[in-house]
C-alpha cells in the first residue's frame, strides 16, 4: 500500500477587489440631484430657444422679401406684391424674434419666484436644510452652493441665447426687427439680460430666507422682481447722458434714435418742450414760413442715439449686479444670525 504523496498547499492568490463605480457626489451633485426638474425645464428651454432661433435665421431671407417692397408688376428686379401679399414668412419671423425677446427680458421673474419657493423656502420649510446643517455642510457653504451652481448654469445659458439672437437679429431685414431701444429687444441683445436673472436669484433666495416658507417666498419675489423691472424701465433713460441736436435736424431723426423730448425755441429765446410745431415742413421755404408764422427760431430734441446703447447696457447691468450682491449679501447676514 502507498503512501499517499503530500503536496505542499499552493499559495494563496490575492483577490482582486473591484473597484466601485466613480459616483458624482458633493454638495454641488447634491443641488443639481436635488433640483433635477428645474436642470430638465432650463435644458429644455434652451433647447427650444435655440430651435427657434436657427428657424429664424433660415427663414430670414423669406422674411425679408414677404416685408419688403414690390410692384405691380415686377419690374427691377422687385416681386410682385400679389405674390408679397401671400407671403406669412414675415409675421413668423417676427413672432419667433419676439418670443424669444419677451422670454429673456421677463426670465428674472420665474427665476426668482423659483429660487424663492423651491431653492430656499421649501428647503427650510421643510427641516432638510438643518438636517444638511448638522452634518459636514455649514450653512454659510450650503448658502453658498445653493446660489453658485444655479448662477453658474442661468448666466451660460442666458449668454448663449443672446449671443445667438443677436446672430440671428445681425443677419435678418432691419425693416422686420424693431428698434434697439424697445424695451424687449433692448433687453435681450445685451449682458442685462444674465444680469436681470442674477438678481432675480439672488432676491429670491432672499424672500426664501425671510419668509422660510415657499409659497409665500414665491409671491414675495415675484412682485419685488417685476417692480424692480418696472422701476429700472423708467430709470433707463437717465442711466447715461443724453444728446441735444438743434435745427432742422432735429425735425427729421433716424429711426434708430430713441427721441425723449421734442421742442421749439421761441423768437425771444423761450424753450417750449414736446412741441411738434412745424414738423411737417417738407421743404426750407416751408419750414422757413411755418417759423415765422409760429415766432419759432429754433428746435431741439433730446436723444439717445443707437452709440449709447453699450453704455446704457453697461450702467444697468452695474445696477443690477449690484441689486444681486447686496441680496446675496443680506442673505448672509441672516443666516449668520439664525444660525450663531
Amino acid at each position: 500500500m502507498s503512501a499517499p504523496t503530500l503536496r505542499p498547499p499552493a499559495p494563496a492568490v490575492p483577490s482582486r477587489s473591484v473597484p466601485a463605480p466613480l459616483r458624482p457626489s458633493g454638495l454641488t451633485w447634491t443641488v443639481l440631484r436635488l433640483h433635477r426638474a428645474a436642470l430638465l425645464a432650463w435644458v429644455a428651454a434652451l433647447l427650444v430657444a435655440g430651435a427657434v432661433l436657427t428657424w429664424m435665421y433660415v427663414i430670414a431671407p423669406d422674411a425679408g422679401v414677404a416685408g419688403g417692397p414690390c410692384a405691380i408688376p415686377p419690374v427691377d428686379g422687385l416681386p410682385d406684391c400679389a405674390t408679397v401679399d401671400a407671403m406669412t414668412t414675415d409675421d413668423l419671423y417676427d413672432a419667433g424674434l419676439d418670443l424669444i425677446a419677451t422670454a429673456l427680458s421677463y426670465l428674472m421673474v420665474p427665476v426668482a419666484a423659483w429660487a424663492g419657493a423651491a431653492l430656499i423656502g421649501r428647503e427650510l420649510e421643510d427641516g432638510t436644510a438643518q438636517l444638511a446643517w448638522t452634518q459636514s455642510v455649514t450653512p454659510v457653504r450650503w448658502l453658498a452652493t445653493k446660489l453658485a451652481v444655479p448662477a453658474v448654469l442661468l448666466t451660460a445659458g442666458t449668454a448663449a441665447v443672446v449671443l445667438l439672437h443677436v446672430g440671428v437679429r445681425r443677419d435678418g431685414n432691419g425693416n422686420l426687427l424693431g428698434p434697439w431701444y424697445d424695451s424687449d429687444i433692448y433687453l435681450s441683445i445685451g449682458p442685462t439680460a444674465a444680469a436681470y436673472g442674477l438678481a432675480g436669484l439672488a432676491l429670491g433666495a432672499l424672500a426664501g430666507l425671510v419668509l422660510r416658507k415657499a409659497l409665500p417666498a414665491a409671491g414675495a419675489a415675484f412682485a419685488v422682481t417685476l417692480a424692480l423691472s418696472h422701476l429700472m424701465q423708467a430709470l433707463r433713460p437717465s442711466l447715461w447722458p443724453t444728446t441735444t441736436i438743434t435745427g432742422r435736424t432735429a425735425l427729421d431723426l433716424p429711426p434708430d434714435v430713441l427721441v425723449l423730448e421734442h421742442g421749439v425755441v421761441t423768437s425771444d429765446g423761450r424753450r417750449i418742450g414736446n412741441d411738434l410745431a412745424c414738423v411737417g415742413s417738407e421743404t426750407q421755404a416751408q419750414l422757413r414760413a411755418c417759423m415765422k408764422n409760429s415766432r419759432l427760431s429754433d428746435f431741439w430734441a433730446t436723444v439717445h442715439p443707437e452709440s449709447h446703447f453699450w453704455p446704457l447696457q453697461l450702467v444697468e447691468s452695474g445696477v443690477l449686479l449690484a441689486v444681486a450682491g447686496a441680496a446675496a449679501a443680506a442673505s448672509f447676514t441672516l443666516l449668520r444670525r439664525r444660525t450663531a
